[in-house]
């Protein structure tokens, strides 16, 4: 994917402010002013009056600061109220982008919209999952980080990948396993608009990392989408439905682990991928004939929860 060069440190600064909410753009607009305007209005020399000695480096100072301050009172606060304007207009934008998406037919619409967007997109489906968002831009070489995501005391790291011809391999997540061990991630995500290599789903199988293939990040699209219209409990209680097209892919490994027959408590959330969880029973290993909860996107998602 293409990324797009800034042109300027301003334009630079803008965009790091504009990756928080408004309001704290806001926030900030106010309190540098009021910071600033205390400097600018204490003359350079105010406070030097009567001191005997040579006072032109103190008075210099002084009157750099007086100047940087007589200027910046307007200048940060107006870059703080353009980067609010900017988060604003970016969180409709993704808000647009999921009900777009989400109206489709199938997961081929994602292949329409730009690498930016698919970011955006991607963003915005984790967000309404709970995790607060890092984006990082599109900064530094393609390969990289894109997104961060928070939740709690927990870092996860994304990597986004719109990849319409070819299906993602083994080195992509190897790379991001890598990464999230230098800087102690919690886990890591891959997501594409395509498909995943054999390789790369086996180098995943037992490491922290979820790979969100094209039909299971359209599935997510669409309970993010309900989360919007309805709310977070109407997505919840939807979320069998919207996952259907994940769980086709993996009808086999539903069908070798059934849901057990016995009144169960109620349906949880995957912890890591938001889909909808089916009660089965370990057939093997130290807790065979035990029921756990099971992702119903398996093995896209491997995410497990105890039953309470």
């Amino acid at each position: 994917m293409a990324r797009r060069k800034k042109s300027s440190g301003f334009e630079d600064m803008l965009d790091l402010l504009a990756l928080l909410p408004w309001w704290i753009c806001v926030a900030l607009a106010g309190a540098s002013y009021v910071f600033l305007h205390r400097l600018a209005v204490v003359p350079p020399t105010a406070d030097l009056a009567g001191r005997p000695g040579d006072m032109m480096a103190a008075v210099i100072q002084k009157g750099f600061i007086f100047g940087l301050a007589s200027i910046g009172q307007y200048l940060l606060p107006f870059m703080c109220l353009i980067a609010a304007a900017m988060s604003a207009w970016r969180r409709k934008q993704r808000k647009a982008l999921v009900s777009t998406v989400a109206q489709a037919q199938d997961a081929a619409a994602l292949d329409g919209i730009s690498w930016r967007e698919f970011e955006l997109l991607v963003g915005e489906a984790y967000r309404l999952q709970g995790f607060r968002i890092i984006e990082l831009g599109g900064n530094g070489p393609d390969g990289g980080v894109d997104l961060v995501l928070l939740k709690g005391r927990e870092k996860f790291l994304v990597q986004c990948k719109q990849w319409k011809a070819q299906r993602v391999g083994v080195a992509t997540v190897r790379e991001l396993y890598g990464v999230m061990a230098a800087r102690g991630a919690t886990g890591g995500f891959v997501v594409t608009s395509g498909r995943f290599s054999n390789d790369a789903q086996e180098f995943a199988r037992g490491r922290n990392i979820t790979l969100v293939d094209g039909h299971q990040l359209f599935a997510m699209v669409q309970r993010a989408r309900q989360s919007l219209v309805n709310g977070p409990k109407a997505t919840q209680a939807s979320g069998t439905s919207a996952a259907a097209p994940a769980r086709t892919a993996v009808a086999t490994a539903s069908a070798a682990a059934p849901v057990a027959t016995s009144p169960a408590p109620a349906q949880p959330a995957c912890p890591r991928c938001s889909a909808a969880m089916e009660l089965r029973t370990a057939r093997q290993g130290a807790n065979a004939g035990k029921s756990f909860w099971g992702c119903s996107t398996f093995p896209g998602c491997r995410g497990t929860l105890a039953v309470a």
